[in-house]
């Protein structure tokens, strides 16, 4: 499956499950093991555990597993690597205090839904 349906697969599951500050941020050139990363928040462990396994389920319904999960239990920060596509779910708080848009800001923000802005497709 191509990089662009897996982004598009996970924000729709996101979407579907209210998820907010949605960010997604091009890290080729960058991070060794994946080429974007999904960032998204959720108001409380439920909320995250229930983005998660969203996310989980409509990949899955084209074939697609993730290779390593981490976090479920506590839901406070769920990791899913999808190989070139690693998707961090937050409780908000947690986002705040680990703030990984400042700590890889030199990485191209292509989504942001805080700024309005959808650089989507140029992904490719």
């Amino acid at each position: 499956m191509k990089v662009q349906e897996k982004i598009r697969r996970v924000k729709e599951a996101i979407e579907r499950k209210k998820a907010f500050d949605v960010t997604i941020l091009d890290l080729r050139g960058l991070f060794p093991f994946s080429d974007y990363w999904v960032l998204c928040s959720g108001s409380s462990p439920i909320q995250t555990r229930a983005i998660a396994e969203e996310i989980l389920e409509r990949l899955e319904e084209v074939g697609v597993r993730p290779f390593h999960v981490e976090g479920e239990d506590t839901g406070e920060w769920i990791l899913l690597d999808y190989g070139e596509v690693i998707v961090h779910v937050f409780r908000q708080e947690e986002r705040e205090f680990y703030n990984l848009e400042k700590l890889w800001q030199r990485a191209r923000v292509v989504y942001s839904e805080r700024d309005g802005l959808d650089l989507l497709h140029e992904i490719g």
